[in-house]
């Protein structure tokens, strides 16, 4: 949750009123955010000895951008307040030749998406210009993920000309003076000027092993910037800028489109016709044009009925439609009463689904207003069956031997293909959109893989070695709505001088005893009828040493001695057999 600084008096000037720190607590607390801290800073930081300003760090829901200046915080506050109406944001087309940004097609190679748009006629003071740094920071460390999603340039729009290029060029090529430098640098001495600076080392791995990197000119072969490091001088703005010229390079274009929204959305408030924001056109590599910033209002309708019941109320539809305006979401009753059609504004990109739409009306009610009552309906709680006779069959298979394990839900994709001896298309593996560490890429398709790391690093403990886990794998599944299923499994391996394949096939015929599965008596006449095994195939397992596992017909997992190349590809020395089987598919 991201804290945002902000100083009491030009807060409460902006919001036209004075608080108590009490009530301006309470304040937060209804329109559901939380006054963390108030401390005091010195106004200038060279004098420490000065005049002290108090500051109000305010804890922000990581998923409101339009909070996280104070612009965007006593905007919304104001409105929540019904103090002012919620701005209308809109994108205008020049009288003359709109500006034009051409993206090369090398870019694809690096940061393949860019967005733009012209703040016109603005006028900055020493505080706005502040808060319009502070917010692209904001943005950097929140929604942009450290940069590595989306980078923000601004630029002196009068000092550089159009048409702009947005490329990708060897380092060596990239020549061009950084932001408070005085002579020029080419893109490797960059990468080795800024390798020990404090704030922009932890940016450099993301380009650095890059074969080119993002660059964008303007038409006279100015650098404007080298995304997602640093911008240029010869473009810096200044409380002098009059007009400002934004771009954003992403490697995901929805979250572009979210920043760059965002921040004109923002900061239009300063220009001479406040909240309007000139289009720049963006030619794409293929050649189409596509024309930003977007500032997009779209309609969600959601059921009144729906809402009160979700939230224990009963207010009427005119009611709830003024709460939600009162959270900038300007409504309207539809169908004589029965639902509520709901404008979403281009600064809530936290509205995804009628839920969040419901949890506004929340807030803007007031959870302290909510009535406790008691549910008309008696229930009794109970465990979840299939946790139930999971836990019940840890007990029992670990009373035969066999150390329960708990391993990480997340893997890496080798994990699941190369190491199993698989190709990751057959794994039908949930991927990871922006994994922080190879370890962690996928979600597990099977449960192997995490004993099997288990016992690399506790090899050197006396041997035999039985671990099993019960746990859930996830797979995609196109038939759920999210797109994937959880499935819970049951794994087993025992590792020793050798494979121990009898242990592994007693402990099946235990699991089966304890589950009240009886052994197919001929499984040529009653085939559907217990379970037993039948010769498989899998390139996991030695060949001719692997068996499914078949119940009442259904095969329902796998159980033999590991293949020698998927032994030593997670360090281990010794055979090894294994049993998985799918619980969910028997119980």
């Amino acid at each position: 949750m991201p804290t945002v600084d902000v100083e009491k008096e030009r807060l409460f000037h902006a919001l036209g009123q004075r608080y108590t720190d009490d009530e301006f607590q309470e304040l937060c607390f209804d329109f559901g955010l939380e006054l963390d801290e108030v401390v005091t800073e010195p106004v200038n930081e060279a004098d420490k000895d000065g005049e002290q300003a108090v500051i109000y760090k305010i804890d922000i829901p990581a998923n409101r951008y339009d909070l996280l200046c104070l612009e965007g915080l006593s905007r919304a506050i104001l409105v929540f307040l019904q103090k002012k109406e919620a701005p209308r944001y809109t994108s205008v087309k020049p009288e003359e030749r709109m500006e034009r940004l051409v993206i090369h097609k090398n870019t694809t190679a690096v940061r393949p998406h860019c967005v733009a748009a012209i703040l016109r006629n603005i006028t900055f003071t020493k505080n706005s210009y502040d808060s319009f740094i502070e917010l692209q920071d904001k943005l950097h460390h929140n929604l942009c993920r450290r940069r590595t999603l989306v980078a923000i340039g601004t630029h002196d729009y009068d000092n550089i000309k159009g048409p702009f290029l947005y490329d990708a060029r060897p380092p060596t090529e990239i020549k061009f003076k950084p932001l408070s430098q005085t002579k020029e640098f080419t893109a490797v001495e960059l990468m080795e000027l800024y390798k020990g600076e404090s704030h922009l080392k932890q940016y450099l791995p993301i380009i650095r092993d890059k074969p080119v990197y993002p660059v964008i000119y303007d038409s006279n072969n100015v650098v404007l910037s080298m995304p997602p490091i640093i911008n240029g001088e010869h473009s810096k703005i200044t409380l002098n800028t009059k007009n400002v010229f934004i771009e954003s390079t992403a490697t995901d274009l929805h979250k572009a489109k979210i920043v760059l929204d965002t921040l004109v959305t923002m900061f239009s408030v300063y220009c001479k016709e406040p909240f309007v924001v000139e289009s720049v056109e963006v030619e794409q590599p293929d050649g189409s044009i596509l024309v930003y910033p977007e500032l997009k209002y779209r309609h969600e309708v959601v059921s009144v009925d729906e809402i009160n019941k979700k939230i224990g109320i009963s207010e009427s539809p005119e009611s709830i439609a003024k709460l939600l305006t009162k959270m900038c979401l300007r409504s309207e009753v539809l169908d004589g009463g029965k639902s509520v059609k709901v404008e979403i504004p281009p600064t809530r990109a936290d509205v995804l689904h009628g839920c969040d739409i419901i949890e506004d009306v929340a807030i803007a009610y007031g959870f302290n207003n909510i009535v406790e009552t008691i549910p008309s309906t008696n229930t009794i709680a109970n465990q979840f069956q299939l946790n139930k006779v999971c836990d019940l069959l840890g007990q029992e298979i670990a009373q035969a031997g066999f150390t329960e394990v708990l391993t990480f839900a997340l893997c890496s994709r080798d994990d699941v293909s190369e190491k199993l001896k698989k190709p990751l298309s057959e794994s039908r593996a949930v991927h990871i959109g922006n994994p922080k560490t190879l370890e962690f890429q996928v979600a597990r398709t099977t449960l192997l893989p995490g004993i099997l790391k288990t016992l690399c690093c506790n090899k050197k403990m006396p041997l035999p070695i039985k671990l099993f886990e019960m746990s859930d794998v996830v797979r995609k599944d196109d038939n759920k709505d999210v797109g994937a299923r959880n499935n819970r499994r049951f794994c087993a391996v025992n590792y020793n001088k050798t494979p121990g394949f009898e242990v592994i096939h007693g402990l099946l015929d235990r699991t089966m005893q304890l589950l009240e599965i009886k052994p197919t008596e001929d499984k040529h006449t009653n085939p559907n009828q217990g379970y037993h095994l039948r010769q498989h195939d899998d390139a996991t397992f030695f060949p001719g040493r692997c068996g499914e596992v078949v119940v009442n017909g259904r095969p329902v997992g796998i159980v033999g001695v590991l293949h020698p190349d998927v032994v030593s590809r997670f360090d281990l020395n010794l055979p090894c057999a294994a049993l998985e089987i799918d619980l969910e598919a028997i119980l």
